[in-house]
């Protein structure tokens, strides 16, 4: 249910014009922020996402930005800045996953995968914080974690080393910024359906592992307590929780929405 619990706040969602970002930008924006949403090409879906936005009272601008790359990290806080004034919220949600082993991971698999979703959290922690720090008044910034941060995956070990290090740079990032009143927490998804998973699903057709679209989800599914994968708007409303005043005494916290599915 939108609020104003967000009115005036400026925020930042990387990966923000599809998937779980998506239902992140909507939910802010229904709560009364301002949003600046990071892409990579696809620049007619990010003009329909703020047209959306704009339809719920609010502004929003895309910045096409590569997040595995610091000068555009800091690039989307400058727009930030100059088109509203300040920077409250970030959320560090961009990433990417590829089904690799250990064994037959290549040094450029690897960078890939941590270049997204490790270092594009990393250093838009650091941007952000330092711009919170030099406005003052706090701010909160908010990781995409997941279920693969708490547990290990065969196939999946370059985008589970990530989302574990995203856990622990949470914990080190709350422990660093709470004399500044920033806080910081993440969510952790487990399986969701999104353009990530189609994308998953369609290698693993292509390779010959499954034979339709589908049935890796449904087996993938099939430990989940509450019996079904997420949708991105199930985790939006976490993203706003921990981007407003109800929680503003939880920091270095990381709040599972997995229906079930890893009792941590």
């Amino acid at each position: 249910m939108a609020t104003d619990a967000l009115k005036g706040k400026v925020a930042i969602v990387t990966g923000g014009n599809s998937g779980i970002g998506k239902a992140v930008v909507l939910a802010l924006a229904g709560d009364g922020a301002n949003v600046v949403i990071d892409y990579v090409s696809n620049p007619a879906a990010t003009e329909d996402l703020e047209r959306q936005v704009e339809a719920l009272g609010d502004q929003a601008i895309g910045v096409d930005a590569d997040v595995s790359k610091v000068e555009d990290l800091q690039r989307l806080v400058d727009s930030a800045v100059k088109t509203f004034g300040r920077l409250d919220i970030m959320v560090n949600n961009a990433g990417v996953e590829t089904r690799t082993s250990v064994l037959d991971t290549t040094e450029k698999e690897y960078e890939f995968v941590l270049g997204v979703n490790l270092k594009s959290a990393f250093f838009g922690t650091q941007v952000a914080a330092k711009q919170m720090i030099a406005q003052g008044g706090g701010g909160k910034i908010i990781n995409t974690a997941s279920i693969a941060g708490r547990q290990g995956y065969a196939d999946f070990a370059p985008y589970c080393c990530s989302k574990a290090a995203v856990i622990m740079l949470t914990q080190a990032g709350a422990r660093e910024f709470a004399k500044h009143k920033i806080t910081v927490n993440a969510f952790a998804p487990g399986v969701v359906v999104t353009p990530l998973w189609d994308g998953l699903e369609q290698d693993m057709i292509d390779t010959g592992v499954i034979k339709k679209k589908g049935e890796y989800i449904e087996s993938f599914s099939s430990s989940i307590l509450l019996g079904y994968p997420s949708k991105p708007k199930d985790l939006a409303g976490i993203a706003s929780f921990l981007a407003g005043p109800d929680s503003d005494y939880i920091t270095g916290q990381v709040i599972m929405s997995d229906g079930g599915m890893i009792l941590v």
